[in-house]
């Protein structure tokens, strides 16, 4: 899940605003799974007459709507819900510019942002490996430091390449 789902100026939140702006369902329900379709419907039949008055219980129904859709598309990633989280978090580096490549159909900012840190960080754990190299021999407890580089590195890169090819949601989809 992108860090920003259960923000109030996430992408989950801003279709249901839309939605009810729209008085149009079907505008959220591609952010949840299809087996919980009955149940947006139903939390988006209540809150609807209500979207438009003003006053805290129209402030309480829009919240409870965006906390409904919100916590069924987590559950639809098979992720935990831990409730909304406040506008203009700060979502790193790689949001923003994924969101722009989206919007303009060009990767490259996010390639070079991704392909830099890639790079810093393979230096990093290589060199870390070639340190310990030298002394391996000299101790049990440096060999196990060497052994545990190496390894390490070798499962770092076997995650990075299978992050590389994972369906963006695990192996579960939104159906």
């Amino acid at each position: 899940m992108p860090p920003h789902c259960d923000s109030l100026d996430g992408p989950v939140v801003t279709a249901a605003r839309g939605a009810l702006t729209a008085a149009d369902v079907d505008v959220i329900l591609p952010y949840v799974p299809a087996e919980r379709e009955d149940e947006i419907r139903d939390a988006f039949a209540r809150v609807l007459p209500l979207h438009t008055a003003d006053g805290p219980a129209a402030d309480v129904a829009r919240r409870w709507f965006y906390e409904t859709v919100v916590r069924l598309h987590r559950a639809g990633e098979h992720a935990p819900y831990t409730g909304l989280k406040p506008a203009g978090l700060d979502v790193g580096p790689v949001i923003p510019l994924a969101e722009k490549a989206i919007e303009s159909g060009d990767v490259e900012d996010v390639y070079r942002l991704l392909a830099a840190d890639l790079h810093t960080e393979l230096a990093h754990r290589i060199d870390q490996v070639a340190g310990l190299a030298a002394g391996k021999d000299a101790s049990v407890t440096a060999a196990r430091a060497y052994v545990q580089a190496i390894l390490g590195f070798q499962v770092y890169t076997n995650h990075i390449y299978q992050a590389l090819h994972a369906d963006p949601h695990g192996r579960h989809g939104h159906g």
